[in-house]
């Protein structure tokens, strides 16, 4: 299958589960930080979309350990930014119906929360398709290290991602039942 083949079929299996309420824990995401040594306190997340894994609660847990959490706001051209954000800051609704933080104080992540809808066991990752997570992680990359930790259901897991040059390998992937 293409990418937008398991894209289609991911997302409705994805919509189809979402009934089950499943969670990951915030403590899935520590333990990887603690095992790998990961010190940095800023932290990307993102707003849940059509079904994601609900990245807010993990983030208000992390804000409760002095992470410095933020959210990215979408530019033109397909490109974004992360900007400051707090639990207790509200949010504007962006072109797409996303919710973007006000602040307008870039940061940049030291472990990025990233969205997905398919998976792979190579850490290969496919979006909504619009490159924007690949082309911001290829921007930081270029001056500091970011860990980046994908979020998913297991039902998203496929057996194979058609990759391309500029697809961004995911450092870890987590689902529910890593909890």
């Amino acid at each position: 299958m293409n990418k937008s083949e398991i894209r289609k079929k991911i997302l409705k299996v994805r919509r189809l589960n979402n009934y089950k309420s499943l969670k990951i824990d915030y403590l899935s995401i520590l333990k990887i930080l603690k095992k790998k040594n990961i010190k940095g306190k800023v932290l990307g997340g993102y707003y849940p979309y059509n079904y994601e894994v609900d990245a807010i609660e993990i983030l208000k847990k992390f804000e409760r350990y002095n992470y410095l959490i933020c959210l990215p706001k979408i530019k033109k051209n397909f490109d974004m930014d992360f900007f400051c954000w707090s639990k207790k800051e509200p949010l504007r609704i962006n072109r797409y119906g996303i919710p973007e933080p006000i602040s307008n104080q870039i940061e940049y992540p030291d472990i990025l929360l990233v969205p997905l809808v398919a998976y792979d066991n190579n850490l290969n990752r496919i979006g909504y398709g619009g490159g924007f997570y690949d082309r911001y992680i290829k921007k930081v990359r270029k001056f500091k290290s970011v860990t980046t930790i994908g979020l998913a259901h297991s039902c998203q897991k496929v057996k194979k991602i058609p990759i391309n040059k500029y697809d961004m390998k995911l450092d870890f992937i987590i689902t529910e039942k890593q909890n």
